[in-house]
């Protein structure tokens, strides 16, 4: 079987998001799909000694209420990307892993100038995808061309397009997804279920969904099992999420 999943791209994203890449052959950036304000789309989370805190892409929203989000341009007009940086930099400083993945900040926020917010958005992930290990290969939604209603036809016409039989789903799209028209088409449907036992995150209480990189600069190259590794684990204590 050759298993896929899809998703719209997320900023920074948490390891949820390299969980489900990880576990599949192809990875689509689901971006041909209308932008929503305020979501993972534009801001991820990070924790601090004085709380979590957001980390907020400034994007062009006015008289754009319908745009893709293969179409949402960054608004540049603020020095958002030093500003991320420094403030990552700051807060993960002294991380015992930090000089290991610093080259990471360089790359995202100072080699380059972004404007449109599903490309960076997939650079970011692909880029960590490959620090974490994963082979998966990566398609961009919107070069497929694929159409088709909100109850899963879209999603099986993408996966008959790139030969995928076993498609994994988030847990959320279990209340629109017409399960009969995947058996029809004859794609297996799956979905994602998550839990991850907690890591050494320096900050009280603890958290799981925060960027991906809270974990990188606290485990370096460790992180994989508290992702997926630890499943083969049988003294892994895991907590599951839901």
């Amino acid at each position: 079987m050759k298993k896929v999943a899809m998703l719209q791209s997320n900023y920074i994203p948490w390891k949820g998001v390299f969980d489900l890449i990880h576990r599949v052959d192809v990875f689509v950036f689901y971006d041909d799909v209308q932008y929503t304000k305020k979501d993972w789309r534009s801001r991820n989370r990070i924790p601090t000694k004085n709380g979590e805190i957001w980390l907020t892409v400034p994007v062009k929203t006015k008289g754009k209420f319908e745009q893709l989000i293969c179409d949402t341009e960054i608004d540049t007009s603020t020095d958002w990307q030093s500003k991320h940086k420094k403030t990552l930099t700051l807060n993960y400083s002294k991380a015992p892993y930090f000089s290991d993945y610093a080259d990471l900040l360089d790359d995202f926020y100072s080699e380059h100038y972004w404007t449109n917010l599903s490309e960076m958005n997939r650079y970011m992930t692909e880029t960590i995808a490959r620090r974490l290990g994963i082979s998966t290969e990566f398609v961009y939604g919107p070069d497929l061309d694929c159409h088709g209603s909100k109850d899963g036809e879209k999603v099986i016409n993408i996966c008959k397009k790139l030969g995928c039989d076993w498609f994994l789903n988030g847990p959320a799209s279990k209340a629109f997804m017409d399960e009969e028209k995947f058996n029809e088409a004859g794609i297996e449907l799956h979905y994602m279920e998550y839990s991850y036992p907690k890591y050494n995150q320096r900050i009280y209480p603890f958290d799981h969904y925060v960027s991906v990189l809270d974990l990188l600069f606290n485990e370096g190259p460790k992180a994989p099992y508290y992702i997926w590794e630890w499943k083969n684990d049988p003294e892994a204590n895991a907590d599951v999420l839901g």
